[in-house]
């Protein structure tokens, strides 16, 4: 399968493809730091977003949320004006949720490696390990640090509290919690209260991905997204703990052509912690 299988293969780019545009792109590694040091694509540089949350989705700190990582990407050397792939080891959380931020704040072509290093070297590419420290940089000659990332934001991909709140028991709207099935249920306690938001149905995020970690075919996610009643007609609103699992979904369903996706940024680290939250524990099977 090549991206251009799915309707609409922006945010996707397989090994093969990435082979093939090496050098016209800009390579930005998500796993931890010990991974990419033992065995990393060829150009890249390294960011770990893992530490930087949001558990508050009001006008402010959102503002000040986007700020950290347009200085982030841009001092990795991400250009509103060259191609970017980001990657994983698979096509994890880590990177999709790179993938989807670079996405808000405007970047017009940035993918993720679809299957990830395992993809990669199992298409025969090789990784190479980081070289020996340099010796010290005389201060008077460093580079200048590159100035953050510039974009025209995208906000329609992203959704606040106030975007889900009025999302409940609205048929326009398709609310997906893509947690583990102890997390939606509530016999798992990562927030201070549990459950998951009114009307949202289970879609584990993992379900759309293969057994190597890549994107299943695309007829098949979106029959697995169809038979749950989120179709494409609907503004979709996917919703995990901290926007990592379902800044996957995002992607998954963007590729499909589906219109209106919008990741929910804090998640259930904002949802769950807030005590007018409406908050509902499913029942049954």
């Amino acid at each position: 399968m090549t991206s251009n299988d799915f309707p609409d293969p922006r945010y996707l780019i397989t090994a093969p493809e990435l082979a093939s545009r090496l050098s016209g792109v800009t390579l930005v590694d998500l796993r931890p730091a010990e991974d990419f040091a033992v065995g990393h694509i060829a150009g890249s540089t390294h960011v770990d977003i893992y530490g930087v949350s949001l558990n508050d989705s009001s006008e402010a700190p959102l503002n000040s949320f986007l700020v950290i990582f347009r200085v982030l990407f841009g001092s990795r050397g991400v250009r509103a004006d060259r191609p970017v792939v980001i990657y994983d080891h698979e096509s994890g959380e880590r990177a999709a949720r790179a993938v989807w931020l670079l996405a808000v704040l405007g970047h017009p072509d940035v993918r993720i490696l679809d299957g990830g290093t395992q993809a990669w070297t199992a298409a025969g590419q090789n990784l190479v390990r980081l070289s020996e420290a340099p010796p010290p940089m005389d201060p008077t000659t460093a580079p200048p640090t590159p100035p953050p990332f510039r974009g025209h934001q995208n906000m329609d991909f992203l959704a606040t509290r106030f975007d889900v709140f009025n999302a409940i028991n609205n048929p326009d709207y398709a609310i997906v919690d893509v947690r583990r099935e102890a997390e939606y249920r509530g016999s798992e306690k990562r927030a201070r209260r549990v459950g998951t938001i009114p009307g949202a149905v289970h879609i584990f995020w993992r379900e759309h991905l293969d057994a190597q970690g890549a994107f299943r075919k695309p007829w098949e996610i979106r029959a697995l997204y169809a038979s749950r009643g989120v179709t494409s007609d609907k503004i979709v609103i996917p919703v995990c703990h901290g926007g990592y699992r379902s800044a996957s979904t995002f992607i998954a369903l963007k590729s499909l052509g589906y219109p209106h996706v919008r990741n929910y940024v804090s998640a259930w680290g904002e949802w769950g912690n807030r005590e007018n939250s409406a908050i509902v524990i499913p029942s049954g099977p």
